[in-house]
């Protein structure tokens, strides 16, 4: 096993969370392996369909990519103006709409995920990080808003983002908005309004259903944006098997119910859980909290060392991100990790 590293040996330029290969390379592979709860990804995923043969042997055809569409357009509630069009990962996305403007001022509601920053700045625009929606510049060309948002689970209400994008609209400017936790509470979803020009609506497979490694997402909004993010990402930009698993997940409304019902109870367990051990919850959403303490970068490094990977800042170390344990035994792991760690601080 290597030697222990110091607590801040996670800093990276972009940290994400579920890299067990650079938990595993730190820290060790540990006798009962990793428990990873770095990730806002539901720990009880929906159960993979039997795909049929053809599916693996053909390119992906018009009509499974129509059934996918479809299925996505009743899920979100999309409203009847908008259109949308699918995506391998709504990380494509992040890429490919910096690369579809000139220069231009982008303004990020943040702290938030890092890759949005990260890929307006590679395709070269210039960045700024607001705290607050009222210091979005009314001067900037484009606004980024993730919404819950990762990793405090802020929310910003329908009216209030509307005004950004009408704003937005009326001097040509995009705004983006990145669902990808949104599924838990779909009421504060902006896919059933009417499109406002350069709004696009990001949404993802993989946090709720707990598919990451399928790679689907989708865009949706407003139909000129859509069209050319369709032709720029060209033929067959999705498997079919994502298709035919996303439109089996999207469509079963019994599984997607009682999985809203039990992420709910688990997020309440888990802040329960988690604020006996005097770490306060201070944001979240049903599939993460968020805690903030000054013992932070010691808690992370003595639950690695229990092979147990959670989410650091490095550039807020005061934070960390618990996604939820998936089964009991997970669970009880956790508990008498920070039962261990905390009365020793």
């Amino acid at each position: 096993m290597p030697d222990r590293p110091a607590p801040n040996s996670y800093n990276r330029d972009v940290y994400h969370g579920g890299d067990l290969a650079h938990a595993k390379g730190l820290y060790g592979q540990g006798p009962d392996g990793w428990l990873d709860l770095s990730t806002g990804i539901n720990p009880v995923p929906y159960p993979i369909p039997d795909c049929p043969e053809k599916v693996w042997h053909r390119l992906p055809e018009s009509d499974l990519e129509d059934a996918l569409l479809s299925a996505a357009r009743r899920y979100y509630s999309l409203h009847d103006e908008a259109d949308l069009v699918a995506l391998p990962g709504t990380q494509a996305a992040l890429q490919l709409l910096p690369l579809l403007r000139p220069m231009s001022r982008v303004d990020i509601l943040g702290p938030t995920y890092a890759e949005h920053g990260t890929c307006w700045r590679r395709g070269g625009h210039h960045v700024t990080e607001r705290g607050t929606l009222d210091q979005i510049g009314r001067d900037t060309d484009v606004a980024v808003i993730v919404n819950p948002n990762n990793p405090d689970g802020r929310l910003v209400p329908i009216p209030a983002l509307q005004a950004v994008a009408k704003t937005q609209a009326e001097k040509g400017g995009w705004t983006i908005i990145d669902e990808a936790f949104m599924d838990v509470m779909p009421e504060n979803s902006l896919a059933g309004v009417p499109p406002l020009p350069g709004t696009v609506i990001l949404k993802s497979i993989g946090k709720f259903f707990g598919l990451a490694g399928l790679r689907l997402g989708f865009a949706m909004g407003d139909p000129a944006l859509i069209r050319t993010i369709r032709e720029h990402l060209g033929p067959w930009a999705v498997s079919g098997i994502a298709a035919f698993a996303g439109k089996t997940a999207l469509s079963d409304t019994p599984w997607i119910t009682a999985t809203r019902q039990q992420l709910a109870e688990s997020r309440t367990r888990l802040a329960t859980l988690l604020d006996n051990q005097w770490m306060t919850p201070v944001g979240g959403t049903d599939l993460f909290t968020l805690v903030e303490t000054h013992h932070a970068a010691t808690i992370f490094d003595a639950l690695c060392t229990r092979h147990i990977l959670i989410r650091p800042f490095p550039e807020r170390p005061q934070f960390l991100r618990f996604g939820l344990p998936g089964s009991e035994r997970d669970w009880r792991r956790l508990e008498t990790a920070l039962e261990e760690i905390l009365p020793r601080l």
